[in-house]
C-alpha cells in the first residue's frame, strides 16, 4: 500500500513548477527498478493517452510556418535516414542471426518512430508475441538511455537548440523520448524537435503500406492520430492571433504535463523489461542505434543537416 501512495505522491508532484523533465524521469526509473512500480498496466496506458495531449498541447506554441519551415527542412533527411537505417537493420540481422521479424521491428522502430512504428508494422508482418516483446524492450531501454545522455552530449559537442533539435528527432527512437530530450535542452529545442519527429512519424504509413503489399498483408494501418491534432493546434494559434494568452496557457500545460508523462514512461522501465531483451536483439539495436546517431551527429556538425 506504500509503494501506491508513494508513486501516486512522486506523480502529483512531477506537475509542480520545481521538478525538471529529467529529475521526472530518473525518479520513474528509479522506483520501478528499486521498488518496482505498483501500476504497470494503468500507467503505461495513461503514458500513451498523456504523451498524445501533450504533443497536441505543443502545437498551440508554433505558428503554421514555423511547422512547415521545420518539418521541411528534416524531410530530405528523413527519407534518407529511414532507407538507410532500414538497410542496414536487415544486414546487421542477417550477420547476428536472429529472427527476421525481430530484427525488421527494431530497424522500423529506429528508422521511424520507436514503440508506436512496431505497434503498427508487427501485424503487417504477422510478428508473433515474443518478437514483438522483445523489439519493444528493446527500444524502450534504449529510448531511457537517449533521455537521460542526449542533452549531456549536445551541450558537449555544443549544439544550439536548432542542431540538437533535428539531431533528437532523427537520432532517438520514440517521439515521448525525442520530446523529453527537447523539453530537457530548452524551448526552441523542443520546438525543432518536435515537429521534424512529427513529420518523420507521418511516414508509418506509406512505409507500412509498401510492406503489406510487398508482403500481400490483409492488415490494415494505424496512423497516429496526435499529428493530426498538433498540426490542429498550430492552426489555431496561427489563425486567431486574439487568443494568444490562450495558447500560451494551453503550451504552457502542455509542458508540464510532459513532465508527469516522462516519470509514468520511466517507471515502464522494469526489470522484467530488461530481462526480455536477448544479447543478439540488444546488440542489434545498440549497433544500429549507434550508426544512426553517430553518423546523423556528425553530419550535423559538418553542416550537412542543417
Amino acid at each position: 500500500m506504500y509503494k501506491s501512495a508513494l508513486f501516486i505522491l512522486l506523480a502529483a508532484a512531477t506537475l509542480t513548477p520545481w521538478i525538471t523533465p529529467t529529475q521526472a524521469l530518473t525518479a520513474g526509473i528509479t522506483f520501478s527498478l528499486l521498488l518496482t512500480n505498483p501500476h504497470p498496466t494503468q500507467s503505461t496506458l495513461l503514458s500513451k493517452k498523456l504523451l498524445q495531449l501533450s504533443v497536441i498541447g505543443l502545437g498551440f506554441g508554433l505558428t503554421i510556418t514555423q511547422v512547415w519551415h521545420a518539418g521541411r527542412s528534416g524531410l530530405l533527411y528523413t527519407i534518407i535516414g529511414i532507407t538507410l537505417t532500414l538497410l542496414l537493420g536487415y544486414l546487421l540481422g542477417r550477420l547476428l542471426k536472429i529472427r527476421s521479424g525481430t530484427a525488421h521491428l527494431i530497424s522500423f522502430g529506429t528508422a521511424i518512430c520507436g514503440g508506436s512504428a512496431i505497434a503498427a508494422m508487427a501485424p503487417v508482418i504477422e510478428a508473433d508475441d515474443d518478437e514483438i516483446a522483445v523489439s519493444l524492450a528493446t527500444v524502450f531501454t534504449l529510448n531511457a538511455v537517449a533521455l537521460l545522455l542526449f542533452p549531456h552530449i549536445g551541450h558537449f559537442f555544443d549544439l544550439d537548440h536548432r542542431q540538437f533539435g533535428l539531431w533528437a528527432a532523427l537520432a532517438i527512437h520514440d517521439t515521448s523520448s525525442v520530446v523529453g530530450a527537447g523539453a530537457v535542452y530548452g524551448a526552441s529545442a523542443l520546438a525543432i524537435a518536435t515537429t521534424v519527429k512529427l513529420a518523420r512519424a507521418a511516414w508509418i504509413a506509406p512505409v507500412t503500406l509498401i510492406t503489406g503489399y510487398l508482403r500481400r498483408s490483409r492488415h490494415g494501418v494505424t496512423i497516429p492520430w496526435f499529428i493530426l491534432g498538433f498540426l490542429v493546434a498550430a492552426a489555431l494559434r496561427t489563425w486567431i492571433p486574439q487568443a494568444d494568452a490562450l495558447w500560451d496557457g494551453l503550451y504552457a500545460a502542455a509542458r508540464r504535463l510532459l513532465v508527469l508523462t516522462l516519470f509514468l514512461i520511466g517507471a515502464g522501465l522494469s526489470r522484467k523489461v530488461l530481462r526480455e531483451v536477448g544479447m543478439r536483439s540488444l546488440l542489434h539495436g545498440v549497433t544500429l542505434w549507434l550508426v544512426v546517431g553517430g553518423l546523423t551527429l556528425l553530419a550535423i556538425l559538418a553542416g550537412w543537416i542543417r
